[in-house]
């Protein structure tokens, strides 16, 4: 027998008891059905057993580690569904491109024809199989011989991948004689994946599925809001497979092989060309005096400002770059969440009015004293830097709420052009497994808090759920009114941040709730070829993060 630990009470199971029973006992208590266990802190499977005494955390799709195996199990079911309507002697391979309005934009590649009717066949088929609820079989093989078996079933993508694998082993899942390999754990069986839909859009099809807010509902996906988003994301995906960079075994390849140098030059060039069409955009119409440029947390803005103020030089303007960081309000008057802490995501933690009196007597001609504020103490500082623009002058104005005209609501319209910028990662794990653009910009928040506000990744990581609701509330539901969108992932930094994110993840104690979410970190990074930071150009985005900028970032 075993003493089991949950919600304080403790209980006795014989040994080899599944953690799915114990669940089933306790699921009255949940309003959400439970997808995974934490056992003493680590994620498991329901279909583990009991093997010595612990304490149990069951996760549903209300949470993150819950919600995230329910996405990966449905995406699963997708794709054994889509092989078996469609022929696999149809299909190359079935990509899962990127996130879209909640759901997940795929595309199938072959001799299939893509249409409406097979994609009702598609959703109906998944629909019988979650009736069905065949068990997901999860099994362990030599690397060698996974690699073997990924290059039989023609998913090249893996097979690169693991040629770099450190690990001795890997995990493959099975859905009714369908295999494959995914990052992250899965449910117990078809039947737990009961809310999901499939969409045509555009040249493949989206997969809408539940979110932590709702997870027994599916949400609508509403094309006219993401249009510019959507010709971003497509542009980005295109140039990776150009370059053939699509997936992380392809760029280990090219780093393996000594070709990292020109692969990094070429994505700066191609940044450097996108920042130039912006700032072609903004000259040709001479009305414009403030660029204000919003994106979620990390997005490498302040530099963005920066380059983008080079080339509106390079158009005859004079721009000033301003980061609305400097007029956050002193630390101690900021906002505050339920459980004390700071918010700095909500708009009331700027000194609005003071920004507007500012930007207003600037416009006027006047000369103003510009803010700074420091990060470090918490308060805003002035230092005797004055500003008074001619008239070829213009404002460069970065922060999280630009695209908010209650940020800069004396402003005239007709004087603002809107530029949304995000690190929209290109870059997947594998065809299956995508790469989610907030784990990037996760790593790269942590780096640069640890270097320039002296907070820890354990820091970082605990406030990142409150950075990601001010996103969703401040920040996306104004992302389509921008008049251009610039995406600042570059497809090699993720292996240049490796070494910079791997120590600081492996100081977070095991015992503080973040440690569960380090250890996914480390794990994710594992999948990547280190790069030597010394040949990235002094202007680059990535330089924002990991210093050494010529930029004041």
């Amino acid at each position: 027998m075993a003493i089991v630990t949950i919600d304080g009470t403790k209980k006795q199971y014989p040994i080899g008891t599944t953690y799915q029973d114990i669940a089933k006992e306790y699921q009255s208590q949940y309003e959400d059905e439970i997808l995974l266990v934490g056992i003493n802190g680590k994620l498991r499977e329901l279909h583990k057993t009991v093997q010595f005494d612990c304490t149990l955390q069951f996760y549903t799709g209300k949470d993150q580690p819950g919600i995230q195996t329910y996405h990966r199990s449905a995406i699963f079911l997708m794709m054994k569904a889509f092989y078996d309507v469609a022929g696999s002697e149809n299909i190359e391979k079935v990509t899962v491109d990127f996130s879209l309005g909640k759901g997940y934009y795929i595309q199938p590649h072959g001799t299939v024809e893509l249409t409406e009717e097979l994609l009702n066949r598609v959703l109906t088929r998944m629909r019988e199989y979650v009736d069905q609820k065949i068990p997901i079989m999860k099994r362990s093989v030599n690397t060698d011989d996974a690699i073997e078996l990924f290059h039989k079933h023609r998913m090249y993508d893996k097979e690169r991948l693991f040629r770099y694998r450190r690990v001795s082993r890997v995990n493959l899942y099975s859905i009714g004689g369908f295999e494959d390999y995914f990052y992250g754990y899965m449910v117990q069986n078809t039947g737990y994946i009961k809310y999901f839909n499939i969409i045509p859009y555009d040249e493949g099809f989206m997969l809408m599925l539940p979110q932590k807010e709702n997870p027994q509902e599916v949400p609508v996906f509403e094309a006219e809001k993401k249009q510019k988003l959507f010709a971003v994301l497509k542009e980005s995906v295109k140039w990776g497979e150009r370059l053939n960079v699509s997936h992380v075994g392809a760029l280990n390849e090219v780093i393996a092989a000594g070709d990292i140098n020109e692969l990094l030059l070429i994505q700066e060039a191609l940044q450097e060309k996108k920042i130039a069409e912006i700032a072609a955009r903004i000259g040709s119409d001479r009305s414009k005096k403030f660029v204000m440029i919003a994106g979620p947390s990390s997005s490498g803005k302040t530099t963005f400002s920066h380059r983008l103020s080079v080339q509106l030089k390079a158009q005859g303007m004079i721009p000033h770059p301003i980061a609305v960081d400097d007029y956050f309000v002193n630390r101690v008057n900021s906002p505050k969440n339920p459980d004390g802490s700071y918010n700095y995501e909500v708009l009331e933690c700027l000194d609005i009015d003071q920004f507007n009196k500012d930007m207003t007597a600037l416009l006027a001609g006047e000369t103003v004293e510009m803010p700074r504020y420091q990060f470090k103490t918490g308060e805003r500082e002035y230092r005797g830097d004055y500003l008074k623009l001619g008239n070829d002058d213009i404002l460069v104005i970065e922060g999280i709420h630009c695209l908010n005209d209650k940020l800069s609501y004396s402003l005239p319209k007709d004087s603002k052009f809107r530029v949304y910028v995000s690190a929209l990662t290109q870059l997947n794990i594998d065809e299956h497994n995508r790469i989610p653009t907030t784990d990037c910009r996760l790593i790269r928040r942590m780096v640069r808090d640890a270097r320039t506000r002296g907070a820890s990744a354990q820091d970082t990581i605990r406030m990142w759920p409150t950075v990601r609701e001010g996103e969703e509330a401040y920040i996306f539901p104004f992302q389509e009114s921008a008049d251009m969108m610039f995406n600042s992932a570059t497809v090699y930094e993720l292996s240049v941040l490796k070494q910079y994110a791997e120590p600081l993840l492996f100081g977070i104690p095991r015992e503080s709730p973040e440690y569960m979410e380090a250890k996914r970190l480390l794990k994710f990074l594992d999948y990547f070829l280190g790069v030597n930071s010394e040949d990235i150009p002094r202007n680059s985005i990535v330089r924002e993060f990991i210093g050494g900028s010529c930029f004041k970032v």
